[in-house]
């Protein structure tokens, strides 16, 4: 009996995931998986956790999610623990796959994975076939190859929408034959080596995890509340809910794809009208898929002090005390530690605040872009490797920014996107 693994990463979900879908189609059962790399709970070089507590809890639900998903139809979720590249042989061994499918990888660390996964696989005759899942333009159809994609985001923009076409969505299995899967075990916070913190009251969204969950969301931002439609006017807003579409953590796990966001929006255009609103949604998964292509492009140089930039303009310095001020909030600018103190209690900012508190942190505080990347990776519910540090580098000066130093201008700023204080008055009272 030919029988494959589906290593689950971050696409959990099984709505448009074409991994789980050819592997349902060129083999006679499935054993689905996921692995709890050890490497993901690690203190960092920066000295933060690498995966932190809000993020943690988030990936539990998520994962709780999927497995009830797949017990519907006929299957389950396998949970392992430790490396990837000595784990999944032996399950491999002990079900005798022919075939391992999963998601591919874009960043470094990850692609190190994925290598020693696929030679400890080879050794025991088995091959890891790997689809991209992530990005709303395959990056096969892109009209440019990956080494000659535009550094400016604009210039990609422009050219992609113009030459390249979103591709259809890969419908959810209905059934699924696998070896009985045994009931779902997974580690405790604990047993992560990380406790538990509940997310503060005041927070603008209470995340919960899973495919489940991210539909809902659709749901009520698309068709229930028809927020779609102003989304652009009050996607820089601070507090409540409802002021973006808040689709970045489930995006972030995959529990669901930019496409089946991308095909909703053109389902909400025709029946609501398309508007510069309904348009923006578009070009903000747009920026997703280009910091992942850059990472493609430039691999490990988005982790280096000097970015894909040569001339190399913020601080390498590290200052401790000044650095505990920007992660407990309490600098001497009240719009900074409101942004902090919801990070730090939430595990969320808004993209308006992170922003502001990246520029403050590489230009009032000279202190090295990458140790605020590295707490932003700790803490953040919806970390995403590419957006994440694409994103720091990108402000620090050193990335895919045209404008040679972005500053941001805080008092203004407070005054812009928070004139009534209503944002402040929430997180210093």
């Amino acid at each position: 009996m030919k029988t494959a693994i589906v290593w689950f990463k971050t696409d959990l979900r099984l709505f448009d995931n074409e991994a789980l879908v050819k592997a349902i189609a060129q083999s006679e059962q499935i054993v689905p998986i996921y692995c709890f790399d050890d490497s993901h709970y690690e203190t960092t070089t920066y000295g933060f956790k690498k995966t932190g507590s809000y993020r943690a809890q988030f990936l539990l639900e998520s994962l709780r999610d999927l497995d009830a998903s797949l017990r519907k139809i006929g299957s389950g979720l396998l949970i392992l623990k430790g490396k990837p590249e000595i784990e999944i042989p032996k399950v491999v061994a002990q079900f005798k796959v022919h075939k391992v499918f999963a998601k591919r990888e874009v960043a470094f660390v990850e692609k190190q994975t994925e290598k020693k996964v696929q030679e400890a696989l080879f050794k025991l005759r088995c091959e890891l076939e790997t689809f991209s899942t992530s990005t709303l333009y395959h990056a096969e159809d892109l009209p440019f190859s990956i080494k000659d994609i535009p550094d400016v985001f604009t210039v990609f923009r422009k050219k992609t929408e113009q030459d390249a076409a979103v591709r259809s969505i890969f419908k959810k299995p209905l059934t699924i034959a696998s070896p009985r899967i045994p009931e779902l075990v997974l580690p405790t916070l604990k047993e992560l080596g990380l406790s538990f913190s509940k997310i503060d009251s005041r927070a603008a969204i209470q995340f919960k995890g899973g495919e489940t969950e991210a539909m809902n969301r659709l749901n009520h931002y698309f068709f229930e509340t028809k927020n779609l439609s102003i989304y652009k006017e009050t996607r820089n807003g601070m507090v409540g809910a409802d002021y973006s579409s808040k689709f970045s953590a489930w995006l972030a796990l995959g529990s669901i794809s930019p496409r089946a966001i991308y095909h909703q929006i053109k389902k909400y255009e025709n029946e609501n009208g398309v508007n510069d609103s309904t348009y923006w949604l578009v070009f903000e998964l747009l920026w997703r898929d280009f910091f992942r292509f850059m990472f493609k492009k430039y691999q490990t140089k988005f982790f280096l002090y000097s970015g894909i930039k040569t001339d190399k303009v913020n601080s390498k310095a590290m200052n401790v005390k000044l650095l505990s001020q920007w992660i407990n909030g309490t600098t001497n600018a009240d719009f900074i530690d409101a942004n902090m103190l919801e990070l730090k209690q939430t595990g969320f900012m808004s993209n308006r605040g992170r922003q502001n508190v990246a520029s403050y942190f590489c230009n009032e505080l000279n202190l090295d872009w990458r140790m605020g990347a590295a707490y932003f990776e700790s803490q953040l519910i919806d970390y995403d490797v590419c957006s994440n540090w694409g994103n720091w580098a990108y402000l620090a000066g050193v990335g895919n920014d045209p404008r040679k130093h972005r500053y941001f201008n805080i008092e203004k700023q407070a005054k812009d996107y928070d004139k009534d204080r209503t944002f402040r008055d929430l997180w210093l009272q």
